[in-house]
């Protein structure tokens, strides 16, 4: 039995179609994936509340993929260095803890990553070893940016605020 001559057509146009993907160029783009500005405003927010909860006023700031701030949290009654701080320490969680494979600035510091002994890797502008830095990953480990604290009495408390809220919103990390 001979075919319709629209089978025919769509036949035709489904081959050629095909033929042509095969030969498609590769792209010459990258791309890369970073939390929406609602999801990163969510998660300064949370650890903002976290620390808010512990008697602390701090800032929060989470930085994207490109290593700009995303979102920006300041408490009440935050020093006016912590805006700075916490972006320093988003921005250092986010590329050392990307190049090394680490997920906080503690970890970093605990590896000795943070260059000599004197200290000239914190001369690198926006780049700070102090606690308070937590790199954001997806559950595969890529990196989609930082988010750093500042204002609590002690990095490690900053940390502590900065993990809390990411274990919170990790699962829309996908």
């Amino acid at each position: 039995m001979p075919l319709h001559p629209l089978s025919s057509t769509v036949a035709a146009l489904a081959l050629s179609l095909a033929a042509l993907g095969a030969n498609a160029a590769p792209s010459h783009l990258i791309s890369s994936q970073k939390l929406p500005w609602q999801l990163a405003q969510q998660l300064a927010a949370e650890a903002v509340q976290t620390c808010a909860a512990k008697g602390w006023s701090v800032t929060a700031t989470v930085v994207d993929p490109s290593g700009h701030a995303q979102a920006v949290i300041k408490g009440d009654t935050v020093p006016l260095q912590s805006l700075s701080v916490s972006y320093r320490k988003a921005y250092t969680a986010f590329s050392y803890g990307q190049a090394f494979d680490k997920d906080t600035i503690s970890e970093l510091l605990a590896g000795h990553y943070d260059g000599p002994a004197n200290g000239a890797l914190n001369t690198v502008p926006e780049v700070i070893f102090i606690p308070g830095g937590v790199t954001l990953r997806k559950a595969d480990r890529q990196v989609l940016g930082g988010l750093g604290v500042s204002g609590a009495p002690g990095g490690d408390k900053d940390e502590g605020c900065a993990l809390a809220a990411v274990k919170k919103f990790q699962p829309q990390f996908e």
